[in-house]
């Protein structure tokens, strides 16, 4: 029906049609899907949940005399140093840490801050305390630096996350007999809650289940600046079963992706903590589909009632979990599920309003014509296996 090049021509006249994915499964269900896909260019995605496979790449620019950084904390996170002399890279869910330099400390040594809410503070404008250590060399004879930085006074600033839009994902429960403190946030005992991170009808890539209108390049909404996808996700397994309108059942797809974070807002960005599990960034990143034909829209109309996850029961510490089946997002959403005839409140890790909110100002922007699509580079691979680690010491020989 269409190309990429002529939805563009259309965002830049001011003429390009851009629904919201509600508004697009609503016009589906009202017009039928071959009537709302002649209308329509774009449909906006946008989620706004916990990323802790985040982080930040900064370059500080060079001190005099010059410093080859060995160790380095930002505000009490550790940053790792080990791939340029004054250039660091900043991961999400690295605690802060209480104590000097070069201290090992645990437990109540820890604080409840860590690496997203270091790269919040940056976005937001303010100043971080910086403390480093360097290898003394004829080059970098400098052997420590303290210091603040802020967004301003640093070269790069960009965030590049290896994992973020997880394609669905598991469904936590409990059935031990003590709260279990996981990155679902608490799980309270004896089937006590149910906590679920994926939104369902509104989650990017279970629009596009099959990768096939996104892709290496394609530009998103992140942090409320411009990103682009990057590569696959780690963990990336789009081989997960699937049912017949093609979304998994389970953790699937991922993708990684990269963008400026001197453009982005703190709206978008805000550092979190998981009570005894650990520091996390929150991100809003809106993912744009063209509709460049009508199969495009018809996987763009699926319903919470028509995607499942499985329920997984974190009381068994193994990498394999027992589960409780599947269960639709419209049972999650009715606020509890069936689990072995007993009802189970549920709630979202991912927060469904600003998630609305996301996929709202995408659509502003590209109206707005300052936000064009890309024509991915490359797909993104269909054929990832997922690979454990525990099948290997079996196939080692020592001897």
């Amino acid at each position: 029906m269409r190309t990429i090049a002529e939805i563009n021509d259309k965002i830049c006249r001011g003429q390009a049609v851009v629904w919201t994915v509600e508004e697009a499964k609503a016009q589906a269900a009202e017009r039928g899907v071959t009537a709302a896909a002649k209308l329509v260019d774009v449909v906006t995605t946008g989620t706004f949940e916990p990323m802790e496979a985040s982080g930040a790449i900064i370059n500080l620019g060079h001190t005099d005399p010059p410093i080859k950084i060995r160790e380095c904390r930002l505000d009490g996170v550790l940053a790792y140093a080990g791939f340029g002399a004054v250039d660091l890279y900043l991961g999400a869910s690295q605690v802060a840490e209480a104590g000097r330099l070069g201290d090992s400390l645990e437990g109540d040594e820890l604080r409840d801050r860590g690496g997203g809410h270091v790269i919040a503070d940056l976005i937001a404008g303010k100043s971080v305390q910086l403390r480093a250590s360097g290898y003394v060399t004829d080059c970098y004879p400098r052997a420590a630096l303290e210091t603040t930085i802020s967004r301003e006074r640093i070269n790069q600033f960009y965030l590049f996350n290896p994992r973020n839009l997880y394609q669905n994902f598991i469904v936590g429960v409990n059935g031990g007999d003590r709260p279990l403190f996981t990155y679902l946030g608490p799980l309270q005992p004896r089937l006590g809650n149910a906590v679920y991170s994926n939104l369902g009808e509104l989650s990017p890539l279970l629009n596009d289940p099959d990768l096939q209108v996104i892709g290496i390049g394609s530009r998103i909404f992140l942090g409320g600046g411009v990103g682009y996808i990057a590569w696959e996700g780690t963990q990336h397994f789009p081989l997960q079963k699937r049912l017949p309108n093609r979304t998994p059942v389970g953790p699937a797809a991922t993708v990684a992706l990269i963008g400026d974070a001197k453009q982005m807002e703190p709206r978008w960005v805000r550092g979190c903590y998981f009570k005894s599990y650990g520091p996390s960034l929150m991100l809003g990143v809106g993912v744009p589909l063209p509709i460049l034909n009508e199969a495009v829209l018809a996987y763009c109309a699926v319903r919470d009632a028509d995607l499942v996850a499985p329920v997984v029961d974190f009381s068994i510490p193994r990498r394999v979990r027992p589960t409780f089946g599947l269960v639709s997002y419209a049972q999650l959403k009715s606020g509890q599920i069936a689990i072995e005839g007993r009802r189970v409140r549920t709630a979202p890790l991912a927060s469904q309003y600003l998630s609305r909110e996301v996929a709202i100002a995408l659509k502003q922007k590209i109206l707005a014509g300052g936000f064009e699509l890309t024509v991915p580079v490359a797909p993104l691979p269909a054929d990832r296996k997922f690979i454990p680690q525990d099948s290997w010491g079996a196939e080692i020989d020592v001897s």
